[in-house]
């Protein structure tokens, strides 16, 4: 059997749903000081009626709630209960189009309908809900422990219909969430929010953007906001008249070069525009401001757009393309306007970089990552194992799971007492076993052997984000 088929045996049926339930120790224990819960957002369902979706990112969104309290963990997998997926359940057929799909029917059917949102890319836990976030449209309400949908949700009426996208920003000292959509129309505009730590929104500025870009994620540095718009843009006239999806109408356009934006967090303010070499990202890891009023900013780049062709090709479950990301450093001076240096930092294909909490927007030293295990044909398979990148030595820590083991996005989770040590959690596809874990390592000892790891009652589709809330 080929790796390639192990990996799409997760994606080949929609994930099943399951309620609360108690999970079994497959090995180890949980430390007892992690009480809380681990949310991860992702495709669920890539077929409906017997046909396949046309990317990825159209799948139907499947939540995954993991509660850990006093040594015990219990888990439930459900469904985002949005307008489309009900009616698309009860016709047991596609009916809108989507990112990577026309709606049947023609013409009509793509200019009546909008693009149906499927919830499926990120979450952000607030105090009384938790939204599930994707990038088009309203965020979904959920209940935070058994996962009910009670629907759109615009933030106390401050989202007037607004997108609100899939990588809010939470300030470590103030608790303020920052966010951002981008809205078409006869004018583009990038929408910036500021919000309260309930996710009420405080201020809000639209910065008129030229020609339709795909931002994906934003980064938060000191007292900025900083924007990479990539040469991508799309063609509406395809897309209006039902001839192509959103994802085949995204022509790379390198002569554009990478414009970078920088804005003031308190204001909301352009500072800083410039214009720089081409290269595609979809996500950040975090920045910072030097002391001489430089930025630093770390990024997954890759070379051009041939990232979303690859993604497309996941949703098949055979890929060929390849899309190699690689871990890149940026300075630039705000004020001359100019980029003063770029670097590569890994020249190892990976995504999904992150940090502790209490670091965004400040100097850290740790990555972490999800990445290829050495040796491995990038353009046939997903990324199969985590790891610990130092900034400062260049080292990298490896937690290797082994041949068709396919881990999710690491969620760094901070101790109680220490926010400088703690634990990774991560979602572990198994195609050896053809089951799903939650694995909990040592931030610190990615190498060693898990913690524990705990079996889940169904498979979970590989998946995209997620987060973790404290009790």
């Amino acid at each position: 059997m080929s790796t390639q088929i192990t990996w799409s045996k997760a994606i080949a049926n929609p994930a099943k749903e399951f309620p609360l339930t108690p999970l079994a120790i497959i090995s180890g224990q949980i430390p007892l000081e992690l009480q809380g819960s681990l949310y991860r957002n992702g495709p669920g369902r890539l077929e409906r009626g017997n046909k396949r979706v046309g990317h990825w990112f159209d799948g139907d969104g499947g939540i995954l709630a993991v509660h850990f309290t006093e040594g015990q963990a219990t888990a439930t997998y459900r469904y985002l209960q949005t307008e489309g997926y009900q009616q698309e359940a009860a016709a047991d057929k596609f009916l809108y189009p989507n990112y990577g799909m026309t709606a049947p029917g023609g013409f009509w059917n793509n200019w009546t309908k909008k693009v149906k949102n499927a919830a499926n890319t990120s979450v952000l836990a607030l105090p009384d809900k938790l939204l599930a976030l994707w990038e088009g449209g309203l965020p979904h309400a959920l209940d935070l422990h058994n996962l009910e949908t009670k629907g759109k949700d615009n933030l106390w009426g401050s989202l007037s219909n607004l997108p609100f996208s899939a990588h809010p920003k939470i300030a470590p000292h103030t608790g303020d969430i920052f966010n951002f959509g981008v809205s078409a129309g006869k004018e583009t505009k990038l929408n910036i929010y500021r919000s309260d730590s309930k996710g009420k929104i405080k201020s809000q500025n639209a910065y008129s953007l030229d020609g339709l870009s795909l931002v994906h994620d934003f980064v938060l540095v000191g007292k900025y906001l900083v924007f990479f718009l990539p040469p991508v843009r799309l063609n509406f006239l395809p897309v209006m008249f039902g001839f192509q999806s959103f994802s085949d109408a995204m022509a790379w356009k390198p002569e554009l070069g990478t414009q970078i934006l920088v804005f003031d967090r308190d204001s909301l303010e352009l500072v800083s525009k410039i214009e720089t070499d081409a290269w595609y990202q979809w996500h950040f890891t975090n920045g910072y401001t030097e002391q001489d009023g430089l930025i630093t900013i770390e990024f997954v780049r890759y070379r051009d757009f041939q990232t979303n062709q690859y993604l497309k090709e996941v949703a098949t479950g055979k890929t060929s393309t390849p899309a190699k990301g690689t871990l890149w450093e940026i300075t630039i001076d705000t004020q001359k306007e100019k980029v003063i240096e770029t670097q590569e930092l890994l020249d190892r294909g990976c995504e999904f970089p992150v940090i502790p909490q209490n670091q965004v927007g400040q100097p850290w030293q740790y990555t972490y990552l999800s990445i290829f295990r050495e040796g491995t044909d990038i353009s046939q398979e997903l990324l199969n194992a985590i790891a610990r990148f130092d900034r400062q030595s260049g080292n990298l820590a490896v937690a290797d799971m082994g041949e068709n083991c396919y881990p999710t996005e690491p969620i760094y989770v901070p101790h109680p007492d220490n926010v400088d040590r703690g634990w990774i959690l991560t979602v572990v596809y198994d195609g050896n076993s053809d089951l799903s874990e939650v694995r909990i390592y040592a931030s610190d000892r990615l190498e060693d052997e898990p913690l524990c790891r705990l079996g889940l009652p169904s498979v979970i589709p590989p998946g995209f984000h997620g987060t973790w809330k404290s009790y």
